[in-house]
Protein backbone atom coordinates (compact mmCIF):
# COMPACT_ATOMS: atom_id res chain seq x y z
CA UNK A 1 0.00 0.00 0.00
CA UNK A 2 2.86 2.56 0.77
CA UNK A 3 4.00 1.81 -2.76
CA UNK A 4 1.10 2.34 -4.19
CA UNK A 5 0.88 5.94 -2.21
CA UNK A 6 4.53 6.62 -3.58
CA UNK A 7 3.80 6.35 -6.95
CA UNK A 8 0.97 8.16 -7.02
CA UNK A 9 2.74 10.78 -5.16
CA UNK A 10 5.88 10.81 -7.73
CA UNK A 11 3.21 10.99 -10.38
CA UNK A 12 1.97 14.16 -9.02
CA UNK A 13 4.89 15.62 -8.19
CA UNK A 14 6.18 15.03 -11.87
CA UNK A 15 2.84 16.19 -13.56
CA UNK A 16 2.91 19.69 -11.02
CA UNK A 17 6.79 20.00 -12.20
CA UNK A 18 5.87 19.98 -15.59
CA UNK A 19 3.20 22.46 -15.59
CA UNK A 20 4.92 24.81 -13.78
CA UNK A 21 7.66 24.21 -16.49
CA UNK A 22 5.35 24.79 -19.39
CA UNK A 23 4.25 27.92 -17.60
CA UNK A 24 7.51 29.16 -17.17
CA UNK A 25 8.01 28.85 -20.86
CA UNK A 26 4.79 30.55 -21.72
CA UNK A 27 5.98 33.84 -19.59
CA UNK A 28 9.20 33.42 -20.99
CA UNK A 29 7.93 33.29 -25.02
CA UNK A 30 5.46 35.86 -23.98
CA UNK A 31 8.39 38.00 -22.27
CA UNK A 32 10.54 37.53 -25.46
CA UNK A 33 10.20 39.92 -28.21
CA UNK A 34 8.43 38.95 -31.01
CA UNK A 35 10.40 39.70 -34.62
CA UNK A 36 8.85 39.79 -37.95
CA UNK A 37 11.42 40.02 -40.90
CA UNK A 38 10.88 40.35 -43.84
CA UNK A 39 7.85 42.41 -43.68
CA UNK A 40 6.44 43.77 -46.98
CA UNK A 41 3.88 46.67 -46.71
CA UNK A 42 1.24 46.95 -48.90
CA UNK A 43 3.07 49.61 -50.99
CA UNK A 44 6.28 47.19 -51.10
CA UNK A 45 8.16 49.04 -48.79
CA UNK A 46 9.91 46.33 -46.66
CA UNK A 47 11.00 46.42 -42.86
CA UNK A 48 14.02 44.11 -41.56
CA UNK A 49 14.21 43.04 -37.91
CA UNK A 50 16.87 40.75 -36.54
CA UNK A 51 17.08 40.41 -32.47
CA UNK A 52 20.59 41.02 -30.56
CA UNK A 53 20.91 42.61 -27.42
CA UNK A 54 24.97 43.03 -27.52
CA UNK A 55 25.36 43.91 -30.79
CA UNK A 56 27.12 47.43 -31.28
CA UNK A 57 26.06 47.93 -34.81
CA UNK A 58 23.92 45.72 -37.55
CA UNK A 59 23.59 46.29 -41.37
CA UNK A 60 21.90 44.91 -44.04
CA UNK A 61 23.27 44.48 -47.72
CA UNK A 62 20.61 43.29 -49.88
CA UNK A 63 20.81 42.68 -53.90
CA UNK A 64 18.96 45.71 -54.80
CA UNK A 65 21.59 47.36 -53.53
CA UNK A 66 25.38 48.17 -55.54
CA UNK A 67 27.80 45.55 -54.83
CA UNK A 68 29.29 46.44 -51.25
CA UNK A 69 26.99 48.42 -50.21
CA UNK A 70 24.97 48.31 -46.59
CA UNK A 71 22.49 50.29 -44.64
CA UNK A 72 22.87 50.70 -41.05
CA UNK A 73 19.50 49.25 -38.85
CA UNK A 74 18.63 51.10 -35.40
CA UNK A 75 18.03 49.64 -31.85
CA UNK A 76 14.92 49.76 -30.01
CA UNK A 77 13.49 48.40 -27.42
CA UNK A 78 14.43 44.62 -25.75
CA UNK A 79 17.55 44.41 -28.68
CA UNK A 80 15.27 44.69 -31.87
CA UNK A 81 17.38 46.32 -34.64
CA UNK A 82 15.26 47.45 -37.39
CA UNK A 83 15.52 49.11 -40.99
CA UNK A 84 12.50 50.35 -43.42
CA UNK A 85 13.71 50.98 -47.18
CA UNK A 86 11.99 52.45 -49.77
CA UNK A 87 9.22 50.49 -51.90
CA UNK A 88 11.44 47.87 -53.87
CA UNK A 89 9.88 46.57 -57.16
CA UNK A 90 8.09 43.66 -57.29
CA UNK A 91 10.71 40.64 -57.46
CA UNK A 92 13.24 38.43 -56.09
CA UNK A 93 16.04 39.39 -53.88
CA UNK A 94 18.58 37.89 -51.14
CA UNK A 95 20.14 39.69 -48.47
CA UNK A 96 22.35 39.23 -45.51
CA UNK A 97 22.16 40.94 -41.85
CA UNK A 98 25.87 42.14 -40.64
CA UNK A 99 25.85 41.77 -37.08
CA UNK A 100 28.96 43.48 -35.72
CA UNK A 101 30.45 43.35 -39.20
CA UNK A 102 29.76 39.38 -39.68
CA UNK A 103 27.31 38.62 -42.28
CA UNK A 104 24.22 36.25 -41.06
CA UNK A 105 20.92 35.21 -42.79
CA UNK A 106 17.98 36.17 -40.90
CA UNK A 107 16.83 34.30 -38.52
CA UNK A 108 13.24 34.56 -38.71
CA UNK A 109 12.58 34.30 -41.88
CA UNK A 110 12.98 30.47 -43.19
CA UNK A 111 13.76 31.10 -46.80
CA UNK A 112 17.56 30.75 -47.39
CA UNK A 113 19.77 29.86 -50.72
CA UNK A 114 23.13 29.18 -51.12
CA UNK A 115 25.38 30.81 -53.75
CA UNK A 116 28.52 28.44 -53.77
CA UNK A 117 29.92 29.15 -49.64
CA UNK A 118 27.54 31.70 -49.07
CA UNK A 119 24.37 31.86 -47.59
CA UNK A 120 21.80 34.12 -47.73
CA UNK A 121 18.31 35.23 -47.02
CA UNK A 122 15.26 35.26 -49.84
CA UNK A 123 12.93 37.95 -50.29
CA UNK A 124 10.03 37.79 -52.70
CA UNK A 125 8.31 41.27 -53.25
CA UNK A 126 4.62 40.03 -54.47
CA UNK A 127 3.23 41.48 -57.98
CA UNK A 128 3.56 40.81 -61.41
CA UNK A 129 7.54 40.99 -61.67
CA UNK A 130 7.48 37.77 -58.88
CA UNK A 131 4.62 35.77 -60.53
CA UNK A 132 7.10 34.08 -62.91
CA UNK A 133 9.49 33.11 -60.07
CA UNK A 134 6.99 32.03 -57.31
CA UNK A 135 5.28 28.64 -56.61
CA UNK A 136 1.97 29.35 -58.14
CA UNK A 137 -0.81 27.26 -58.46
CA UNK A 138 0.07 25.63 -62.09
CA UNK A 139 0.93 21.83 -62.45
CA UNK A 140 4.69 21.28 -61.40
CA UNK A 141 7.50 19.33 -63.09
CA UNK A 142 10.18 16.92 -61.04
CA UNK A 143 13.82 17.55 -59.57
CA UNK A 144 15.87 14.64 -59.45
CA UNK A 145 19.40 14.82 -57.96
CA UNK A 146 21.35 12.17 -60.22
CA UNK A 147 24.69 10.50 -60.32
CA UNK A 148 26.15 9.54 -63.62
CA UNK A 149 29.65 8.19 -64.45
CA UNK A 150 31.50 10.42 -66.61
CA UNK A 151 34.47 8.56 -68.51
CA UNK A 152 36.39 12.02 -69.67
CA UNK A 153 36.92 13.04 -66.06
CA UNK A 154 36.92 9.61 -64.18
CA UNK A 155 34.64 10.25 -61.82
CA UNK A 156 30.76 9.91 -60.41
CA UNK A 157 29.52 12.82 -60.66
CA UNK A 158 25.75 14.36 -59.96
CA UNK A 159 23.11 16.51 -61.85
CA UNK A 160 19.89 18.12 -61.42
CA UNK A 161 17.21 17.02 -64.03
CA UNK A 162 13.91 19.29 -64.05
CA UNK A 163 11.15 16.80 -66.11
CA UNK A 164 8.24 18.79 -66.61
CA UNK A 165 4.60 18.28 -65.44
CA UNK A 166 3.19 15.41 -67.22
CA UNK A 167 6.67 13.64 -67.97
CA UNK A 168 5.57 10.47 -65.65
CA UNK A 169 2.27 9.43 -66.86
CA UNK A 170 3.51 10.58 -70.28
CA UNK A 171 4.81 8.43 -73.22
CA UNK A 172 6.00 11.32 -75.09
CA UNK A 173 9.23 12.36 -76.12
CA UNK A 174 10.78 16.24 -75.41
CA UNK A 175 13.58 18.24 -76.07
CA UNK A 176 16.62 19.20 -73.62
CA UNK A 177 17.82 22.18 -72.56
CA UNK A 178 21.49 21.82 -70.82
CA UNK A 179 22.09 24.85 -68.55
CA UNK A 180 24.53 25.52 -67.30
CA UNK A 181 25.86 27.85 -64.21
CA UNK A 182 28.96 30.41 -63.23
CA UNK A 183 31.81 30.60 -61.52
CA UNK A 184 31.73 30.02 -58.20
CA UNK A 185 28.26 28.06 -58.22
CA UNK A 186 27.42 24.67 -58.85
CA UNK A 187 24.84 21.97 -60.21
CA UNK A 188 22.30 23.80 -57.56
CA UNK A 189 22.28 27.19 -58.60
CA UNK A 190 20.09 26.97 -61.30
CA UNK A 191 17.11 26.19 -59.04
CA UNK A 192 18.63 27.93 -55.46
CA UNK A 193 19.42 31.13 -57.40
CA UNK A 194 17.87 30.86 -61.01
CA UNK A 195 14.90 29.22 -60.13
CA UNK A 196 14.81 27.61 -63.53
CA UNK A 197 12.23 24.82 -62.93
CA UNK A 198 9.69 26.98 -61.50
CA UNK A 199 10.32 29.02 -64.23
CA UNK A 200 9.41 26.89 -66.85
CA UNK A 201 6.27 25.13 -64.33
CA UNK A 202 5.19 29.48 -64.50
CA UNK A 203 5.92 29.63 -68.59
CA UNK A 204 4.70 26.01 -69.23
CA UNK A 205 1.54 26.75 -67.83
CA UNK A 206 1.12 29.77 -69.62
CA UNK A 207 1.45 28.36 -72.67
CA UNK A 208 4.43 30.62 -73.06
CA UNK A 209 6.94 27.61 -73.28
CA UNK A 210 7.16 23.60 -74.89
CA UNK A 211 7.60 21.33 -71.95
CA UNK A 212 10.82 20.39 -72.18
CA UNK A 213 13.99 18.65 -69.52
CA UNK A 214 16.30 21.19 -68.44
CA UNK A 215 19.81 19.49 -67.70
CA UNK A 216 21.58 21.21 -64.96
CA UNK A 217 25.53 19.47 -64.30
CA UNK A 218 28.69 20.85 -62.81
CA UNK A 219 30.80 23.03 -64.35
CA UNK A 220 33.66 22.46 -62.41
CA UNK A 221 35.42 19.35 -63.87
CA UNK A 222 37.16 19.26 -60.03
CA UNK A 223 34.23 18.66 -58.68
CA UNK A 224 31.70 15.57 -58.30
CA UNK A 225 29.15 17.48 -56.69
CA UNK A 226 28.22 20.63 -54.50
CA UNK A 227 31.51 21.52 -53.23
CA UNK A 228 33.05 18.26 -53.17
CA UNK A 229 36.66 17.56 -54.85
CA UNK A 230 37.62 15.00 -57.09
CA UNK A 231 39.19 12.49 -54.17
CA UNK A 232 43.03 12.97 -53.95
CA UNK A 233 43.18 16.41 -55.77
CA UNK A 234 44.96 19.32 -54.21
CA UNK A 235 42.96 22.48 -53.65
CA UNK A 236 42.22 24.19 -57.00
CA UNK A 237 44.34 27.30 -57.51
CA UNK A 238 44.67 29.82 -60.24
CA UNK A 239 47.72 28.60 -61.61
CA UNK A 240 46.17 24.63 -61.79
CA UNK A 241 42.51 25.53 -62.92
CA UNK A 242 44.03 25.77 -66.18
CA UNK A 243 44.46 22.32 -66.64
CA UNK A 244 40.53 21.49 -66.72
CA UNK A 245 39.80 23.76 -69.37
CA UNK A 246 37.91 22.40 -72.18
CA UNK A 247 37.36 19.04 -69.48
CA UNK A 248 34.28 19.75 -68.78
CA UNK A 249 32.60 20.77 -72.12
CA UNK A 250 33.99 17.17 -73.51
CA UNK A 251 31.80 15.75 -70.24
CA UNK A 252 29.49 17.62 -71.31
CA UNK A 253 29.12 15.89 -74.66
CA UNK A 254 30.08 12.93 -74.50
CA UNK A 255 28.99 11.79 -70.98
CA UNK A 256 26.09 13.59 -69.91
CA UNK A 257 24.13 13.96 -73.06
CA UNK A 258 24.73 10.28 -73.84
CA UNK A 259 23.58 9.75 -70.29
CA UNK A 260 20.15 11.56 -70.48
CA UNK A 261 19.32 10.00 -74.33
CA UNK A 262 19.83 6.34 -72.46
CA UNK A 263 18.03 7.02 -69.43
CA UNK A 264 15.30 9.65 -70.37
CA UNK A 265 12.48 9.88 -72.90
CA UNK A 266 13.97 12.45 -75.01
CA UNK A 267 14.40 13.30 -78.98
CA UNK A 268 17.95 12.54 -79.43
CA UNK A 269 18.62 15.67 -82.17
CA UNK A 270 20.55 18.50 -83.00
CA UNK A 271 17.01 20.50 -83.46
CA UNK A 272 16.30 19.61 -79.85
CA UNK A 273 18.74 19.87 -78.15
CA UNK A 274 19.89 23.65 -76.40
CA UNK A 275 22.49 24.59 -74.74
CA UNK A 276 22.93 27.90 -72.58
CA UNK A 277 25.23 29.29 -69.76
CA UNK A 278 25.75 31.89 -67.71
CA UNK A 279 29.27 33.69 -67.37
CA UNK A 280 31.52 31.37 -67.12
CA UNK A 281 28.74 28.60 -68.09
CA UNK A 282 28.57 30.98 -70.66
CA UNK A 283 32.03 30.45 -71.84
CA UNK A 284 31.24 27.02 -71.30
CA UNK A 285 28.42 27.34 -74.28
CA UNK A 286 30.34 28.94 -76.59
CA UNK A 287 33.28 26.35 -76.43
CA UNK A 288 31.10 23.43 -76.17
CA UNK A 289 29.12 24.61 -79.63
CA UNK A 290 32.05 25.47 -81.77
CA UNK A 291 34.06 22.18 -80.46
CA UNK A 292 30.96 19.86 -81.30
CA UNK A 293 29.71 21.65 -84.03
CA UNK A 294 26.11 19.94 -85.08
CA UNK A 295 25.55 18.72 -81.45
CA UNK A 296 23.14 22.01 -80.39
CA UNK A 297 20.20 23.69 -82.27
CA UNK A 298 19.64 26.27 -80.18
CA UNK A 299 22.88 28.19 -78.18
CA UNK A 300 22.32 30.95 -75.29
CA UNK A 301 25.13 32.97 -74.20
CA UNK A 302 24.58 34.85 -70.90
CA UNK A 303 26.57 37.90 -69.50
CA UNK A 304 29.62 36.06 -70.90
CA UNK A 305 31.51 35.91 -74.10
CA UNK A 306 35.48 35.64 -75.33
CA UNK A 307 37.46 36.07 -72.50
CA UNK A 308 40.39 35.83 -73.79
CA UNK A 309 41.87 39.38 -75.36
CA UNK A 310 44.58 36.84 -76.90
CA UNK A 311 42.82 34.49 -78.40
CA UNK A 312 43.73 33.94 -82.58
CA UNK A 313 40.65 35.95 -83.28
CA UNK A 314 41.19 34.45 -87.25
CA UNK A 315 41.24 30.36 -85.52
CA UNK A 316 37.77 31.57 -83.69
CA UNK A 317 36.05 32.79 -86.86
CA UNK A 318 36.95 29.88 -88.83
CA UNK A 319 35.20 27.67 -86.11
CA UNK A 320 32.32 29.95 -86.04
CA UNK A 321 32.29 29.42 -89.66
CA UNK A 322 32.01 25.43 -88.84
CA UNK A 323 29.33 25.73 -86.34
CA UNK A 324 27.17 28.23 -88.76
CA UNK A 325 27.38 25.45 -91.47
CA UNK A 326 26.47 22.74 -88.43
CA UNK A 327 22.76 24.87 -88.88
CA UNK A 328 21.59 26.93 -85.75
CA UNK A 329 18.39 27.73 -85.32
CA UNK A 330 18.58 30.29 -82.68
CA UNK A 331 21.93 31.91 -81.43
CA UNK A 332 20.77 34.19 -78.98
CA UNK A 333 23.00 36.87 -76.82
CA UNK A 334 22.28 38.54 -73.95
CA UNK A 335 24.24 41.41 -71.24
CA UNK A 336 23.44 44.20 -68.71
CA UNK A 337 25.15 47.29 -69.83
CA UNK A 338 26.87 47.78 -66.26
CA UNK A 339 28.29 44.10 -66.53
CA UNK A 340 32.26 43.87 -65.74
CA UNK A 341 31.94 40.69 -68.63
CA UNK A 342 30.64 43.87 -71.59
CA UNK A 343 34.13 43.66 -73.30
CA UNK A 344 34.29 39.80 -73.48
CA UNK A 345 30.60 40.41 -74.35
CA UNK A 346 31.84 42.74 -77.53
CA UNK A 347 34.69 40.43 -78.61
CA UNK A 348 32.15 37.41 -78.94
CA UNK A 349 29.30 40.04 -80.95
CA UNK A 350 32.36 41.15 -82.91
CA UNK A 351 33.03 37.36 -84.51
CA UNK A 352 29.41 37.21 -84.72
CA UNK A 353 29.29 39.97 -87.12
CA UNK A 354 32.58 38.85 -88.87
CA UNK A 355 31.28 35.26 -89.96
CA UNK A 356 27.71 37.00 -90.65
CA UNK A 357 26.19 34.36 -88.38
CA UNK A 358 22.52 35.33 -87.76
CA UNK A 359 22.31 35.83 -84.15
CA UNK A 360 19.89 38.39 -81.67
CA UNK A 361 21.29 40.40 -79.11
CA UNK A 362 19.59 41.81 -75.60
CA UNK A 363 20.45 43.99 -73.87
CA UNK A 364 18.99 45.65 -70.80
CA UNK A 365 19.84 47.63 -67.30
CA UNK A 366 21.94 46.08 -64.78
CA UNK A 367 25.07 44.23 -64.40
CA UNK A 368 26.26 40.73 -63.51
CA UNK A 369 23.22 39.37 -61.30
CA UNK A 370 20.75 36.26 -61.15
CA UNK A 371 18.16 38.98 -61.37
CA UNK A 372 19.10 39.42 -64.79
CA UNK A 373 20.20 35.42 -65.65
CA UNK A 374 15.97 34.83 -64.62
CA UNK A 375 15.31 37.39 -67.19
CA UNK A 376 17.25 35.76 -69.67
CA UNK A 377 16.43 32.40 -69.16
CA UNK A 378 12.77 33.51 -68.87
CA UNK A 379 12.84 35.57 -72.03
CA UNK A 380 15.35 32.61 -74.25
CA UNK A 381 13.36 29.66 -72.87
CA UNK A 382 10.02 30.58 -75.24
CA UNK A 383 12.66 30.71 -77.92
CA UNK A 384 13.25 27.07 -77.83
CA UNK A 385 12.24 24.06 -80.04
Amino acid sequence: MNQIIFKAFLAAFLLLGNVVYLKAQEISAMQAPQVVSPEVGPNNAVTFRVLSETANSVTINGSWMGFGKTLPLTKGEQGVWSVTIEPLASSMYHYNFLVDGVATIDPTNPHALRDGTRYASLLMVPGEGAELFQMNDTPHGNMSQVWYNSPSLDINRRMYVYTPPGYESSNEYYPVLYLLHGGGGDEDAWTSLGRANLILDNLIAQGKARPMIIVMTNGNAWQTSTLRQKPGLPPITRESYVQFQGQFEKSLVEDVIPFIEKHYRVKANKESRAIAGLSMGGGHTITASITYPGTFGYIGVFSSGIFNQNENMDEMEKKFLALKASGVSKYWVACGVDDFVMESNKRLLDVLKQTNFEHEYYENEGGHTWANWREYLSLFAPMLF
